[in-house]
This record gives C-alpha cells, structure tokens and sequence, in this order.
C-alpha cells in the first residue's frame, strides 16, 4: 500500500489532541483488512482512543510500531499557504498539519508492514501497533494507560520503534536511544510589603528572589555517556506588582528540570531544596513530574535498526538522547525502545512538510529492519 497516499488521508484527519477526528478508525480498517488484530482502548472522561493491533505470525519476537494521531493546533491560519487540514503536494513535498510530527511515520511503517507480511506470512514472531490520540497534550489517557493495559493483559512485546521525527536534516541522522526527565517547578519567595519610600520597614523578594536565580543557574550535575549535564531554566518570573511605590510581600519564578540518567525526580528536588535552603530565604516550592529520565534499548535490535539504516539510507545514524519527551518513556517500562521517524525540521510549524522520497525511504528502512529481525533475505 502506498505510505505517501495513507499519508494524504491521515494528515486530512483534523485530530487535534486529544482527538482521533477519524484518523484511528481509519488505521483500524486498514489493519484489520490485512488480518490485524484490533483493540480498541478509551480512557477518561473525553474517551481519549487508543489502538493496539497485532499481527500474529510464529512464536518468535514482537515487534511493536508505536504514534500518535494527534497533533497540536495549526495556530494562526493567515501564515500557512494552504488549508492545514488539506494536504497538498508541492516541490516533492506533502505539506500540512502531523506531516513531520508522526503522521507519515505511521504511513510508512503500517505501508512497510504489509509489503512484509505479504510476501512472509508464515515469518516466526508478531509485529503490533500501539497508536494513540493523546501524546502532544497532557498524555494521561493515552500510551501510559496502554501501557498499563499491556501490563495486567501480561501481553509481551520485546522491542518497540517509537515514530517520533529523530533526523534533523535527512533520514537515517538520528536515533533516540533514551530521553531525559522533565520536571516543571514554581518557586514562591516571600518579604515584607511596605512603601518604597520607606524600605529598612520591608524586606523586598525581589532581592531575595535573586539570590535564589543565582544558585540555581549551575547544572545539577555533569555529563554521563549519553546525556547532557542536569540543567534548571528559569522559564517565569513574576511580581504581580503594578504600584510603582509599593515593595510587594512576594515573588515567583516558574522553571524546567531537564535530567540525565544520574538522577531520578525525587533526588532532582532535594538538591534544588538544598541549594535553597543555604540561602535562607524563606520559600514555597511546588513541582510536577512529566517523566523520569531512561534509556532501555536493546543491544542487538539496535544493531539491527543501524544497519538498517546503513543499507538504505547510507548513512550512519547517531544515537542520541537530546530533545523533550516523549511516549517512550512509558513503552521503556514494558520493553527495549527506541525512536526513529522523519525529518523534523519543521514540526509544529506553519506549513510542516515532509520530502515524498523520505516517506518511501522510511518506509524502506522499516521493511528492511522487520526482514533483519525476522531473517527474512534481503
């Protein structure tokens, strides 16, 4: 079947998260007319859905494809040069909304699979999809609740590809081994209001909230083999002060924790807590968690991605654990995992594109992976 035309109607589906708009349903048919097994999940009030479909062949391993239908919103119209929702193909390039970010992907792994199967029906081991219209928002009603189904199913998968847009510039750059955590946090430092006029009367958090920005401009701590130095971004500071003659009795900062695999959340907390207290400011400090630092990948199905990707592509990818989350981080608790996809240079952007020739290369490079593990001749 044909990636760049399933591309074309999946990009058509206008799933903004956490949607399906039609896009899952239409995976499902797909699927199932080629002799997948389909599960349809729904989770939460909206009824967020999910699928999990499996192609069962031998007792050898499965291979899971992991995406998400959904996509973040076009933001405004008037700079995009055509309807989002209406892809176009101009220059050699399809151009709309989930292009880059993953709906080509899923094009061309569900178009890999089926020239795979047709040709090997009787191949020892499965291959299963895991997609889902809840990854660019919150993501609490999505992969993390399959994941937790697979779980208490006790349904194995033993490595999966997460279709994430890993290449910067050409297919077959990059492959993400792992990511790093994410913590958000908002630091309340607290004074004492009075009249500028009068300042020995007040204690001014402004200055007090400086001494906590300078202690937190340092990384957490250095590099490990694969990951970046643990490093806070002050993303806000806040007074809410309009009175020029007033010293307020607060200030705040917002911030971001990007974490290496030295450290888990709970010990990224208390060393911003100790760096905290050594100031002796008086402070409130709240946190969220959006995902724990990992790196789970699989030494052999990992060699067989690269070389892969070597064949077709000619060229050998780096692996790396740069850039935000994603759903990996909850596939890595059930299997080996790693991410592989488009370009994604303009992901997220007005008029996202994808190069047609990269869509039937990624394909190829998904078809000659599932021979590799299934030692099909190639």
């Amino acid at each position: 079947m044909d990636p760049i035309k399933i591309s074309e109607k999946l990009i058509s589906f206008k799933s903004i998260t956490p949607k399906s708009s039609g896009s899952i349903e239409y995976i499902t048919k797909m699927l199932e007319k080629n002799k997948f097994e389909c599960t349809h999940l729904e989770f939460g009030d909206q009824k967020v859905k999910n699928l999990f479909a499996i192609y069962k062949g031998g007792k050898g391993p499965t291979i899971c494809f992991a995406g998400h239908t959904d996509v973040v919103p076009p933001g405004d119209l008037s700079s995009w040069k055509s309807n989002p929702f209406k892809p176009i193909i101009k220059n050699g390039a399809i151009f709309g909304r989930g292009s880059s970010d993953m709906k080509t992907a899923i094009a061309s792994f569900i178009s890999a699979s089926f020239d795979f199967i047709s040709i090997n029906r009787k191949f020892n081991g499965s291959v299963c999809l895991l997609i889902t219209a809840d990854e660019e928002g919150e993501a609490k009603f999505g992969t993390k609740k399959v994941v937790e189904w697979l779980m208490e199913k006790k349904k194995k998968i033993n490595f999966c590809i997460v279709g994430e847009p890993t290449n910067p510039n050409k297919i077959g750059e990059m492959i993400k081994i792992g990511r790093r955590g994410s913590l958000n946090g908002k630091i309340i430092v607290f004074g004492k209001q009075g009249h500028v006029a009068y300042p020995e009367l007040a204690t001014n958090p402004n200055d007090e909230l400086l001494k906590v920005c300078r202690v937190l401009t340092k990384p957490l701590n250095g590099s490990t083999k694969f990951f970046q130095p643990s490093k806070i971004i002050i993303t806000s500071i806040d007074v809410k002060n309009d009175v020029p003659n007033l010293i307020p009795s607060k200030a705040q900062i917002k911030f971001n924790v990007r974490f290496n695999d030295e450290l888990n959340s709970k010990k990224v907390i208390s060393l911003i807590n100790s760096r905290l207290k050594k100031t002796k400011v008086k402070f409130n400090m709240t946190t969220s968690v959006s995902g724990e630092s990992f790196r789970n990948y699989s030494g052999k199905f990992t060699r067989k991605l690269v070389g892969s990707i070597k064949k077709i592509s000619r060229l050998t990818p780096v692996l790396s654990t740069s850039g935000g989350t994603s759903d990996a981080r909850f596939i890595s608790k059930v299997c080996p995992v790693l991410e592989f996809g488009s370009v994604g240079k303009t992901m997220h952007q007005s008029n996202e594109n994808v190069f047609l020739k990269d869509i039937i290369l990624l394909k190829e490079i998904y078809l000659e992976f599932l021979k590799q593990v299934f030692v099909i001749d190639t």
